[in-house]
């Protein structure tokens, strides 16, 4: 994703703006005025699963959306094919990212590798006010989970999320922007490969990892995010999946 820093919090990206009529249409131009945040908007679009795997992201559409020249929409697009959520294909245009099944399995060969590196940084060096954050974090994603009304692409993203957030306490930021991408990237195969996972069980499961990593066990805490990641790529139809079918582009951004 572009590479915009955040702290611990229920979100990678701010909010779009709600409504499907004029005002909306408005809020929106005025925000995306520039071509990172148009790339950003775009982005969050994604990993909220707004936009699936094969979406076509007509220039002219994007243009209208926010108000600007197809110049400006194509230096997003390109921003966005450099986090590989998108792919430009010359003649035919930029589409939602559809990765394959080995993509899939080494997005998550890839997060295994960083994220034990994530874990052993994060106790070293956590202060008690990033517990605190994470804690919170965890505090969203329950209160998401209970809450009927929230849609089920806002609960996945908050435990998305906590990843992220907790690459960034560790105070590197390459590996935080690292983390950041593969979270994105795993967004999209969740949508792909129709995953199972039970995000009460993720919660749960971040409570737990942060609760060991409290104790200082450095190799059970290591342990814990591994199985937990085992278990969230074992949820996914790995070689079964097919794009979902085309939304309407400028309803999903306006979403």
């Amino acid at each position: 994703m572009p590479r915009a820093r955040s702290t611990p919090a229920p979100s990678l990206a701010a909010p779009v703006a709600s409504g499907d009529g004029p005002a909306a249409a408005s809020e929106k131009a005025d925000k995306a005025s520039s071509i990172e945040s148009i790339a950003q908007d775009i982005a969050t679009a994604i990993v909220e699963k707004r936009l699936p795997p094969g979406t076509w992201l007509r220039e002219e559409a994007l243009g209208r959306v926010y108000s600007v020249s197809r110049t400006k929409v194509r230096a997003a697009l390109l921003m966005l094919s450099k986090d590989k959520l998108i792919e430009i294909i010359p003649d035919k245009g930029a589409f939602v990212c559809q990765p394959t099944v080995e993509e899939a399995r080494e997005v998550f060969a890839v997060r295994r590798i960083l994220e034990r590196e994530v874990v052993r940084l994060f106790i070293a060096n956590a202060r008690p006010r990033d517990y605190q954050a994470l804690d919170q974090h965890i505090r969203f994603e329950r209160n998401a989970l209970r809450q009927t009304t929230t849609m089920g692409t806002v609960r996945e993203k908050l435990l998305g999320d906590f990843h992220v957030a907790l690459a960034e306490a560790t105070g590197n930021h390459t590996l935080a922007e690292l983390v950041r991408e593969l979270v994105a990237r795993s967004s999209l195969i969740a949508m792909l490969y129709h995953s199972s996972n039970d995000p009460h069980c993720s919660s749960d499961e971040h409570a737990d990892f942060l609760r060991i990593c409290r104790t200082g066990d450095v190799e059970a805490a290591v342990n814990c995010m591994i199985e937990h990641l085992d278990r969230i790529e074992a949820s996914l139809e790995l070689g079964t999946g097919k794009p979902d079918r085309q939304l309407d582009l400028v309803k999903a951004l306006l979403a």
